[in-house]
């Protein structure tokens, strides 16, 4: 009888911390470009499809009471959920923030985080962290007290959102203060920029490492993702250079919702400069619960065991500048230096230079250069004026789909520039290959003995 009550009572716990509830959500949405919506939520994601009016009711299965978002093909909106919502939106496309209305329970939270979004969304983040220290902190507390009167203006109907939305409200201003050192040296063009002694300092009583919060504010998502890659030493959003430490950091985490979404952040890692990819394929797995971060994981190892050395390389057949196609299989017998750039890439540009060098060095041997831009088609003739103007040499070929074009896509190419070297028989030497600039290029063609 005491083991029946016990595990009665692990159920009715799982149940309050975990609430699985079937809500509903209609409503009426019009011009959009597409007849759907979507719902996202941290592992969920719901395709609506919308009647020819725009109208729409459906009943939705969730697995926690929190924020999702709510999307069309051109605009979103933050959406707060709770086990008993119920709620109608109207909402016209082409002015979506300014026309969304809700109805029914839960319409008063959620018309309170449409106004909120609105205020808070009135500066830009360019002209917000452009600023200079005094005025942007002078701002920062505008938003706040804008937020703050609504807060005390709205009659909220639920007791849960009202008591955590008051600290969200100061997640928001701490997400401010934290973005601007990391981001105000980048939009005023400041190098080595550092904020003044005066300068309000992060609130580290901010507990980084809670699930019921990571599920209710984006703001605290936002500040959790901040401070997480702030002591992975990385680069950008990817940590696989420093994994070892990473991983066990992400292990240790309690929140699973977190664990998730720096799974989610980190696919890109499952990639062929990751010389431990496979590692960090298995380690993430191990990880994550969600199945669809699961699948895109599982697609990105899979690409990236297709680009391993000695595999035959995906193929092209591309518009060439001088005139007609070219395709990797009319280079067969050759070996094959690849450069994927795009007129509006800096760094792409910068190695041009050098490029030209080491065309002009082994000019002769059995290697050919083919540079692939994947600028957009409607840039065609940017791109085309460029080539000539620089008198740019090698092989000039615009890929037809920019970064979904299918070479680009197999190769799993999210960043340029990217340098690829196939062999004379069409087969991979080197996925990542050095860039021109660095010298381990000229050992690395020299081993080929061209």
């Amino acid at each position: 009888m005491k083991k029946y009550g016990f595990i009665l009572l692990i159920a009715l716990l799982s149940s309050f911390t975990n609430p699985k509830a079937t809500i509903t959500l209609s409503g009426k949405i019009t011009n959009t470009e597409v007849k759907k919506i979507w719902i996202k939520g941290e592992s969920f994601e719901k395709e609506i499809d919308l009647k020819l009016d725009g109208t729409f009711s459906e009943k939705l299965l969730i697995d926690y009471e929190g924020i999702y978002t709510i999307e069309t093909s051109k605009n979103r909106m933050p959406i707060y959920f709770s086990k008993d919502s119920k709620m109608s939106i109207t909402a016209d496309d082409t002015n979506f923030n300014s026309t969304l209305k809700y109805t029914g329970k839960g319409s008063i939270e959620n018309q309170y985080i449409a106004k909120k979004t609105i205020i808070a969304s009135q500066t830009s983040n360019e002209e917000l962290y452009k600023l200079n220290e005094i005025d942007f902190l002078k701002k920062v507390k505008e938003i706040k007290n804008s937020i703050d009167i609504l807060y005390q203006k709205t009659k909220f109907s639920d007791s849960n959102f009202k008591e955590k939305e008051a600290i969200s409200i100061h997640y928001l201003e701490q997400r401010n203060l934290l973005y601007y050192i990391k981001m105000h040296g980048y939009y005023a063009n400041l190098n080595g920029f550092e904020v003044s002694d005066t300068f309000p300092k992060f609130d580290k009583k901010i507990d980084l490492d809670n699930e019921s919060y990571f599920l209710f504010s984006i703001e605290y998502q936002d500040i959790v993702m901040a401070k997480f890659y702030e002591n992975i030493k990385g680069n950008g959003t990817s940590f696989f250079v420093s994994a070892k430490d990473a991983i066990p950091e992400i292990k240790a985490l309690k929140s699973q919702s977190i664990k998730n979404r720096l799974i989610l952040y980190g696919i890109n890692d499952i990639n062929i400069e990751n010389a431990n990819f496979k590692n960090t394929y298995n380690e993430f797995l191990s990880i994550t619960s969600d199945p669809k971060i699961e699948e895109i994981l599982s697609n990105n190892y899979n690409k990236t065991i297709a680009v391993e050395p000695g595999k035959p390389s995906p193929f092209f057949n591309y518009e060439n500048h001088k005139g007609g196609t070219t395709s990797l299989e009319s280079l067969k017998g050759k070996n094959v230096y690849i450069d994927v750039w795009a007129t509006w890439c800096g760094p792409c540009r910068e190695e041009i230079p050098a490029l030209e060098k080491i065309e002009e060095q082994f000019q002769g041997k059995n290697i050919v250069f083919v540079s692939i831009s994947i600028d957009n088609s409607k840039d065609r003739e940017k791109w085309s004026k460029l080539v000539t103007d620089k008198k740019m040499s090698g092989i000039q070929l615009l890929a037809d789909n920019e970064w979904d074009s299918k070479f680009i896509k197999e190769y799993n190419i999210t960043a340029i520039p990217r340098f690829i070297l196939i062999d004379s028989n069409g087969n991979i030497v080197n996925a990542q290959a050095p860039f021109p600039s660095d010298p381990k290029l000229i050992e690395l063609l020299n081993s080929l003995k061209l």
